[in-house]
């Protein structure tokens, strides 16, 4: 059965609050919504490192193509170097089609430092770790992606793309 599902792809640098709005877009679409996180899976489910030619890529990929199936919304969060992971974001395309809602944080590296000393896991790297993983405007390039900045509030993010969603914009 092929499935009408939505894809949002939430990307951004570390820090920059993509889990958060994950997990508050799960919560508002309810039942039915699939969250894929793409530090879940390569940190805890396959502990591997992130780099070109990862592990998780492929896994990332088989998750939304089940959940494509089997869900109405998907969510996929994660930093996602968008030089690395092209090939995902090309299948995902391929995919989902025009069923797509990319959102890409463009947040001030000093930002995302205030929001990272604010998440539990604070402890497990720092700033310099921050910096080493930093990678300005990080486009896609072939799948448009709406901006959210830092001025946008979680709540006004989470209600900006339920409704993008719902009113099924086409972002072409």
């Amino acid at each position: 059965m092929d499935r009408t599902a939505q894809l949002i792809m939430l990307r951004g640098n570390s820090g920059s609050g993509k889990t958060a709005t994950g997990k508050a877009l799960q919560r508002k679409f309810g039942y039915g919504t699939m969250l894929i996180s793409q530090d879940a899976v390569r940190r805890e489910m396959l502990y591997v490192k992130d780099g070109p030619d990862t592990a998780v890529m492929p896994l990332l990929c088989e998750l939304a193509l089940y959940a494509k199936e089997h869900c109405d919304i998907v969510i996929l969060e994660g930093i996602l170097n968008a030089q690395w992971y092209r090939k995902l974001f090309e299948d995902l395309q391929a995919a989902f089609g025009n069923r797509i809602f990319a959102y890409y944080y463009d947040i001030p590296f000093e930002e995302t430092l205030i929001r990272h000393q604010q998440k539990p896991n604070a402890h497990e790297f720092g700033e310099a770790e921050m910096r080493r993983w930093w990678n300005e405007k990080d486009f896609i390039g072939f799948i448009p992606e709406i901006c959210i900045y830092k001025d946008s509030s979680l709540n006004e993010i989470v209600d900006m793309v339920y409704r993008d969603v719902n009113i099924q914009i086409p972002i072409c």
